[in-house]
């Protein structure tokens, strides 16, 4: 008997459907691709594509660097 495997359908990329580039100063964007721990989410779970993943990345690191974004959750003492 064989088994039928589901596709998984991924969502399209937020980038092309915007027709933007990722940027370090919108915050508020680059928190949705960033983990409650402060990982950033892989383009597998999100759909985005490699290109602007890349660029997304970049722009996180930016971002941390600069302290609009943090690099870790907060801890609590």
């Amino acid at each position: 008997m064989k088994r039928k495997t589901l596709k998984k359908t991924l969502p399209n990329c937020y980038f092309e459907e915007n027709n933007t580039q990722p940027d370090y100063k919108e915050t508020l964007i680059l928190r949705r691709f960033i983990s409650d721990r402060g990982k950033i989410i892989p383009a597998s779970r999100t759909g985005v594509t490699s290109k602007n993943q890349r660029l997304l990345a970049q722009a996180i690191k930016r971002a941390r660097y600069m302290a609009l974004l943090p690099y870790t959750d907060k801890h609590q003492l």
